[in-house]
């Protein structure tokens, strides 16, 4: 038969005993309003290259908008109002800021890194990210790809954009190609670090299949024929490759 008091007895103990656990950790800990923010952790998260984003640089966009943390208490740190202050930096694409129990404040970052600079004809100077967003005046001076010729700003964001991410997404391309070149049909060729041949692309479609399609002709052409014997290297077209001799 069942022993209902006895079962009623242990559980009210059990109950009992949590709450003056919790009732214990409570009162034990400090209420915010009596912790002040002793230290400011920024961590960085790097995108597909190394970027110019430092926690300095951080520190400084939370000085300038009076958001700082340090020497604070703790209740009065908004977060939210910290995260979209550096969401609305042009460096940065996401930021996360969360309390931690030791007086500290955790913030994490997601740098927008650009995959190329664009340097046209017509004097613009900018970079676009793997978004296609525009960035200006970032300073970076990381192995970045340049951009020239006849560029707007739509081909840009919409063209070069997701070639330079194809582009910076593949280790023997990012160190391989230097330099896109766009002639004012809108069709694009490549300037390589090895090898003195202009890489021809035609169109900017299918670039993935036209880079593979070059790759195996290095690894088989290139390699026996070499690297200087041709001046330009075009594959354009599918299935095949047209080369001009110097």
């Amino acid at each position: 038969m069942v022993n209902w008091k006895k079962i009623l007895v242990v559980t009210f103990n059990v109950i009992i005993g949590i709450y003056l656990l919790l009732a214990v950790t409570a009162f034990n800990r400090p209420a915010e309003k009596d912790v002040v923010c002793n230290g400011v952790k920024v961590t960085i998260e790097k995108g597909m290259i190394e970027g110019v984003l430092t926690a300095a640089d951080v520190t400084r966009m939370l000085n300038e908008g009076r958001v700082n943390p340090m020497g604070k208490s703790m209740a009065d740190v908004n977060l939210r109002t910290m995260e979209e202050l550096l969401e609305r930096q042009e460096l940065i694409e996401k930021a996360e800021c969360y309390k931690a129990q030791n007086g500290r404040v955790n913030i994490r970052v997601t740098e927008r890194v650009p995959v190329v600079r664009v340097l046209a004809a017509n004097g613009d100077d900018y970079y676009v990210d793997k978004d296609g967003r525009t960035l200006q005046n970032t300073g970076y001076v990381c192995n970045l790809m340049v951009a020239t010729g006849s560029i707007s700003r739509s081909f840009a964001s919409n063209v070069l954009a997701p070639l330079g991410r194809i582009i910076m997404a593949d280790d023997f391309w990012r160190n391989q190609i230097e330099q896109i070149n766009v002639l004012p049909d809108n069709t694009v060729e490549m300037v390589p670090r090895v090898g003195e041949h202009i890489i021809y692309i035609g169109q900017p479609v299918g670039v993935v299949k036209k880079l593979e399609r070059l790759r195996k002709f290095y690894q088989y052409g290139l390699s026996q024929a070499g690297w200087n014997k041709y001046s330009r290297i075009s594959v354009e077209y599918s299935n095949q490759i047209v080369c001009k001799k110097k």
